[in-house]
């Protein structure tokens, strides 16, 4: 049976990383794109390159309709899915809470929580063994902000991945026995364009200091982790997490 990974938010960054790496391991890849249409065709294009398949297909993770047309055409065009990696999520500009409105509140907790919860449901439908699937592995990409809170910055979006955390936890219990693992990555302090969108593009240089390793990570690194959770070697490995940030 083919691997057919389907990469939320693959364009740039972690996912990115992500999809050209696994595509060296025989994976065939599907990576999604918000607004950054040539970045994930150039991806598409790399893949394609070195023999790998892959396409790009555009979807609003924060859309039941995109997420359902998502699958749709994976099912279609690549076949079942066998391994998820739920990366897909947004960050807005660093902010205390009493300056946080309930449009912000909706647009993080829709994109980065709804969003990996159905792309989760329709992965399992596929997967389970209980559904006639044949197995499948799952990680959500959540971040070190869900333990460290990410004060005065964006504890919205901190409290968006410690859902995701919670909801890895569970799903793995849920479906352990249904030929499906599901595990979480939490990078933190990596060189990705998302600080830009906190409206801090050099975040990592500010606060590298404060990091054991005294630096920043690489979108690869956190790529390496994602690999590894969805490959045999972590067979015996579901409900767990990866955390990437230089030991803080």
């Amino acid at each position: 049976m083919d691997k057919v990974l389907i990469i939320t938010g693959g364009s740039r960054g972690i996912g990115a990383a992500t999809a050209q790496l696994a595509a060296g391991q025989g994976y065939t890849i599907c990576i999604t794109y918000l607004r950054q249409q040539q970045a994930a065709q150039t991806i598409v294009e790399s893949i394609q390159q070195q023999d790998g398949k892959a396409i790009a297909i555009a979807a609003d993770m924060a859309s039941e309709t995109d997420i359902l047309r998502l699958f749709e055409t994976v099912d279609t065009r690549l076949g079942p899915v066998t391994a998820l990696v739920n990366n897909a999520g947004i960050l807005e500009p660093q902010m205390r809470l009493e300056a946080i409105d309930s449009a912000r509140l909706n647009r993080i907790f829709q994109a980065n929580v709804v969003g990996s919860f159905l792309c989760a449901r329709e992965a399992v439908k596929r997967m389970s063994t209980k559904h006639g699937g044949q197995g499948g592995a799952i990680v959500n990409v959540s971040s070190v902000a869900a333990r460290l809170g990410a004060p005065g910055e964006y504890i919205d979006y901190a409290a968006s991945k410690g859902a995701i955390d919670t909801m890895t936890i569970g799903l793995a219990k849920e479906v352990a026995n249904e030929g499906i693992r599901v595990n979480a990555v939490r990078p933190g302090f990596i060189y990705t364009d998302i600080h830009a969108s906190g409206g801090e593009a050099n975040r990592i240089e500010r606060v590298k200091e404060f990091i054991p390793m005294k630096r920043g990570g690489q979108a690869i690194e956190v790529a390496n982790a994602i690999l590894w959770l969805l490959s045999p070697q972590a067979s015996y490995t579901t409900g767990s997490f990866i955390d990437l940030a230089g030991g803080k």
